[in-house]
């Protein structure tokens, strides 16, 4: 009588394999997976909104500049880079020029002297330096990605061991080892690595490509350095006012 009626209820959870019903029949333990791969799976499209559109942004920005720059007139760079305040390049050479303003500002001597070797040598670390923190305010938050991507998967195989264990304990419960008492614990199990995937493919998936665009802005990042540090010692920039006249 005992196996009939515990195929009845088992039977009856397998007829209505509703995944929100199965959820909330689970363990605490695997229902504690699962909302902690549903919050992960949330932060992470929220991280891949947000650097798809400061990317986006910053790329835009960076190829403006590039546009106005490459023209040769550094005043007219000067305020086009303060308008265009999401993009690295803009920022390196903004923060450069405040550098080269203050080397003006307590210059001594003729102010239209060019830049010795030691200022040229503190620029070119200046350079180095606002470089560096741009590449790195850009690969911001790619590590939660690449950390959700690694580890959703193992932490759902984690609620599914549960699961299962659970299942296997119900069946020796029931004494009964049928479909209708096997089915609905295994598809309950099965649910966390489901989710876990659900948050780590797309995780995977954006954190690769935003890698790649993030090693392109890199490579132009540099390029950028090195013209500017080049330019920099050609125009041999100094003036007492603004930073941007180069002298005849």
């Amino acid at each position: 009588m005992g196996f009939v009626i515990a195929g009845t209820v088992w039977g009856g959870r397998l007829a209505s394999l509703d995944p929100l019903d199965l959820i909330w029949q689970a363990s605490w333990v695997v229902q504690l997976v699962i909302l902690l791969l549903v919050a992960a799976s949330i932060f992470s499209w929220a991280v891949i909104a947000f650097k798809w559109r400061e990317l986006s942004g910053a790329e835009q920005d960076s190829e403006a500049f590039l546009d106005v720059y490459h023209e040769g007139d550094l005043e007219r760079a000067y305020e086009v880079a303060r308008d265009l305040d999401r993009g690295p390049l803009p920022a390196v050479f903004l923060a450069v020029m405040a550098e080269v303003k203050r080397m003006a500002k307590y210059a001594s001597g003729d102010s239209e002297d060019g830049l010795d070797e030691g200022q040229l040598f503190t620029l070119s670390r200046h350079i180095a330096w606002a470089s560096s923190q741009e590449a790195m305010r850009l690969e911001g938050r790619l590590s939660f990605l690449a950390t959700v991507g690694s580890a959703s998967p193992f932490i759902g195989l984690f609620g599914t061991v549960i699961g299962i264990i659970n299942s296997f304990t119900g069946i020796g419960a029931a004494g009964s080892a049928s479909l209708a008492v096997v089915a609905p614990g295994i598809a309950e199990a099965l649910i966390a690595t489901a989710i876990g995937l659900f948050a780590a493919i797309p995780a995977t998936i954006f954190y690769n490509v935003f890698v790649s665009r993030l090693r392109e802005s890199r490579e132009l990042i540099d390029l950028f350095a090195t013209e500017l540090e080049g330019d920099l010692r050609q125009r041999g920039l100094r003036t007492p006012a603004t930073p941007l006249k180069a002298r005849a």
